[in-house]
């Protein structure tokens, strides 16, 4: 069973991915959490601190390995390739 945590996207983000996080987490569009905060900022400065401390708090998503991407579990890893005959000989 995986568990679902709470990270600040690296890559889908406008300031500092606080919202694009939030959003990931509850399955919404972040731009309904950048307008909440937007109305909380608008409305007393809340959403402006808001922001600040989910900046410090929730951890930046972490960097995929580097086998990740090249194989799946159980995958043999593939042999290299042999070498190609130069494409000017006729």
């Amino acid at each position: 069973m995986t568990t679902k945590r709470l990270y600040r996207p690296r890559n889908d983000r406008m300031i500092a991915g606080v919202c694009a996080g939030i959003g990931n987490y509850l399955n919404i569009d972040p731009t309904l959490i950048r307008l909440g905060l937007l109305l909380l900022a608008i409305w007393g400065g809340g959403g402006i601190l808001a922001y600040i401390i989910a900046w410090v708090v929730i951890p930046e998503e972490p960097l995929p390995s580097p086998t990740s991407d090249l194989m799946m579990p159980g995958q043999a890893p593939m042999p290299p390739s042999a070498p190609q005959p130069p494409a000017d000989q006729a």
